[in-house]
């Protein structure tokens, strides 16, 4: 068996990414959890292995969308189908190991729509009919830009039609080594600016149905297209809209 990693690392973010996308982290270390244990239970430092305590992390910003993670149907809108959106620990568990499939769509250019039928001719190519709860990875190689300043502006995105097919033929996980699952939003925003129509901006997303969406994942170039199973379990947060996923793929 061989594990790929598809999650990108959690850390300290670099100069210049936006302030909505910033992952900020304090670090405790050693030596301070020492003197902490000593203030807390009266505990010499002398009586501690190498006078140390316990080291801790805490995030200071950080929240559900800025790593890897899943999306839940409440993420999208308030209600899905006419009823409640379910949050992220709403949501089976039997979504969240399945079957994966990775369809290449490196050759797309930022801000291209991907459609059904290009999802359908990848498919073709890659000789995979979709079974019902397959998880569909977009592979763009956008992760390359992972921690730039621009990396939310790059990659193309799925349709909405695209979408709905793929929910058609039983997807309920569909993830993508990019931003978002949608096209990059600036160049939304501007043609539902343009046209003055709903349905455009954040098109993908708001297609009224009860899926899941990986986004800002990595490695898939180290992938098959068939042959392995996703493993995507997202942290049980009540009431989310998402949670962080330490996502792989399981080979044999």
């Amino acid at each position: 068996m061989r594990i790929v990693d598809l999650s990108v690392p959690i850390q300290e973010s670099p100069p210049g990414v936006p302030e909505f996308q910033r992952v900020s982290i304090t670090y405790s270390g050693n030596a301070q959890g020492g003197a902490e244990i000593e203030k807390m239970f009266g505990v010499s430092r002398e009586l501690l292995r190498d006078g140390e305590g316990w080291a801790t992390e805490t995030f200071t910003n950080f929240g559900t969308h800025s790593s890897t993670h899943v999306d839940a149907p409440l993420h999208y809108n308030s209600t899905i189908g006419g009823k409640p959106a379910q949050s992220i620990d709403q949501l089976p568990l039997e979504w969240f190991f399945a079957p994966g499939v990775v369809l290449d769509f490196r050759h797309k250019a930022d801000g291209d729509a991907i459609t059904a039928e290009e999802v359908q001719a990848e498919l073709e190519r890659v000789v995979h009919t979709l079974q019902e709860r397959d998880i569909v990875l977009i592979h763009t190689g956008r992760d390359e830009f992972y921690g730039q300043p621009d990396y939310w502006l790059r990659g193309p995105g799925v349709s909405a039609e695209a979408t709905r097919w793929l929910f058609g033929q039983g997807v309920r996980v569909m993830g993508i080594d990019a931003w978002g699952w949608d096209r990059p939003l600036d160049r939304q925003a501007a043609e539902a600016r343009e046209h003055n129509a709903p349905g455009v901006f954040w098109a993908a997303h708001q297609v009224d149905l009860p899926y899941s969406q990986i986004e800002r994942l990595a490695n898939l170039g180290a992938l098959p297209p068939t042959g392995f199973q996703v493993a995507c379990f997202p942290l049980r947060l009540v009431g989310g809209s998402a949670a962080p996923a330490r996502v792989v793929a399981i080979l044999n």
